[in-house]
């Protein structure tokens, strides 16, 4: 399979109609991205230019001594399928230093899981690899004191552990262990130790204050693709490449199998052509590793994204009739928002207004999965891309113009305040609890509002 961030030829940008000097102060913000060539194979790797910038100079501080540990740990999360592993396999083929890459099974056996993690120091190239042949280390402690045996001294090198949280889930007191043999061996040694999760409220609890390892981590968040990386793998212009963007959702694996020139509708037809289309499988196998179709959680999210219900009230009438009490429903919203799935809004205005609350999709590589594969997931098994085609086509205009919305003002939210508006810090909307009117855009000082700088 082809890698989801690369391709052999960079194609140049085209449309059919080119930017215009009204192109806008956010199509610049959002649309940013590099375009990186890989110094071995020459191949082109797409964006994540703040990524590898912060991964190298954490590197550059290893090599350098710059930090009174010799060693850096460095937590990386990021949503399943958004190109974890291979922007650190990126970062250890361009830094050419001794390495090693572990991936972590869930639900493993723990003997067999530390059976296998001496297995990867053995077939490493870090120096002191041979340490761990034949090697069976039965706690979490034995294997990371083998690491730290396998690890030069006087140079550089890198360590991958991918899926850190369902290494741990399996050891009872693993993080304990964890911080224990950092402390004591793995800091002292130059290594560039990069722990990898997707389930965002567990690599965020790695790091919480009551947690063994707090303190003990740079954090690095990596996000879906900007339109702008978009609009680079697909070769679209501004108002096509935020097409692609929604309906991709950012995602890597995704974005890769729309060929330059496609338009969305030739995107969609051929992706609902093929059950094993990236477009098809992706959402699925980020929400069946982390909410199964008979929970709770499923069935709200099903609710939000794929019937489009936004308030408390439609949410809990949409689920089995309202069968759901309100107490469930309100733990398994707060769920999804500590998963970083769903996001609650709230009108931005000079009062609070926690009750006219609207809940949406907070994760892009989900928004146009839930309202438009999933329901034609049946269709795609029948071969039956047409259906699929003339559903998408229904009500793609109405659920774009909501779609949107976060991520205009998410670009807002990065670029101000500015010299224009100084006194934004917020930016959000506002809308009755009748829903009419909406406005789209509100600039303001705090929420909730002390000042309103602007409306629109």
């Amino acid at each position: 399979m082809r890698d989801p961030t690369v391709r052999g030829q960079h194609p140049p940008h085209r449309s059919r109609t080119q930017p215009t000097s009204s192109d806008t102060l956010v199509n610049n913000s959002i649309l940013k991205c590099s375009i990186l060539r890989c110094r071995r194979c020459g191949m082109t790797f797409v964006g994540r230019q703040r990524e590898l910038d912060e991964l190298a100079r954490l590197l550059e501080d290893v090599k350098r001594g710059r930090r009174e540990d010799r060693g850096i740990a460095v937590a990386l999360r990021g949503r399943r399928r958004v190109g974890k592993s291979r922007l650190v396999t990126e970062l250890i083929a361009r830094a050419g230093l001794p390495s090693l890459f572990f991936q972590a099974a869930r639900g493993a056996n723990p003997p067999a899981e530390l059976a296998a993690f001496a297995e990867a120091i053995a077939s490493s190239t870090l120096p002191g690899a041979a340490v761990a042949a034949g090697n069976t280390p039965t706690t979490l402690t034995a294997a990371l004191t083998l690491l730290a045996a396998a690890l030069p001294d006087s140079g550089p090198s890198i360590v991958v552990i991918d899926e850190v949280p369902w290494l741990l889930e399996g050891m009872p007191g693993g993080a304990g262990e964890l911080q224990r043999v950092w402390d004591r061996v793995l800091a002292a040694k130059p290594v560039l130790l990069l722990l990898l999760g997707s389930d965002l409220a567990m690599m965020e609890h790695l790091g919480a204050v009551d947690q063994p390892f707090h303190g003990r981590s740079t954090e690095l968040v990596l996000d879906v693709l900007t339109p702008r990386d978009v609009a680079a793998m697909t070769g679209l212009a501004p108002f096509d490449a935020f097409d692609a963007f929604l309906v991709t959702g950012g995602l890597p694996l995704v974005a890769q199998e729309w060929e330059p020139g496609m338009t969305r509708e030739d995107f969609l037809r051929e992706s609902f052509t093929r059950s094993t289309s990236a477009l098809v499988v992706s959402g699925a196998r980020v929400l069946d590793a982390e909410f199964p179709e008979a929970t709770y959680a499923r069935a709200v999210l099903t609710a939000i994204g794929g019937r489009g219900e936004r308030t408390f009230t439609g949410i809990h009438d949409s689920i089995a009739g309202g069968s759901m009490s309100n107490s469930t429903l309100t733990a398994n919203l707060r769920t999804l928002i500590a998963k970083r799935v769903v996001a609650a809004d709230e009108p931005l205005s000079t009062k609070p207004a926690l009750k006219d609350r609207r809940w949406r999709v907070a994760d892009p590589s989900l928004r146009f999965w839930l309202a438009f594969v999933e329901p034609a997931l049946g269709e795609v098994d029948r071969e039956r891309p047409d259906l699929a085609m003339a559903r998408v086509e229904r009500s793609y205009e109405s659920w774009r113009g909501r779609a949107i919305e976060p991520v205009v003002r998410a670009a807002l939210s990065r670029m101000l305040p500015d010299s224009v508006w100084p006194g934004v810090t917020e930016v959000g909307g506002w809308w009755p609890r009748t829903n009419s009117p909406e406005i789209d855009l509100v600039g303001a000082d705090r929420a909730p509002a002390g000042r309103v700088a602007f409306v629109g």
